[in-house]
């Protein structure tokens, strides 16, 4: 240790250097928009192509969110993450 550079703790969740943190964003801004429309189209559209839109616009969020939480259940990947 230095008395004019004293050494900084690294942090435990630094991201990794081959993923910059603006590359997280695509996915969760994906997921809300299709949540957005899903919403939308099952306020506005009570009958036919809209109701299967809705339903199906809903439903794939949920999926992805279900299949994600059984990953992370099931422990570290391979790649050293918890996905």
């Amino acid at each position: 240790m230095n008395a004019l550079r004293p050494e900084m703790p690294q942090p435990s969740f630094a991201a990794s250097p081959s993923r910059a943190p603006v590359a997280v964003w695509p996915w969760p801004i994906a997921l809300g928009l299709l949540t957005t429309f899903g919403l939308l189209s099952a306020l506005l559209g009570q009958h036919g192509i809209w109701l299967a839109l809705s339903w199906a616009a809903l439903s794939i969020p949920l999926i992805v969110t279900v299949v994600c939480l059984i990953r992370a259940w099931r422990g570290p990947s391979s790649k050293g993450g918890l996905s």
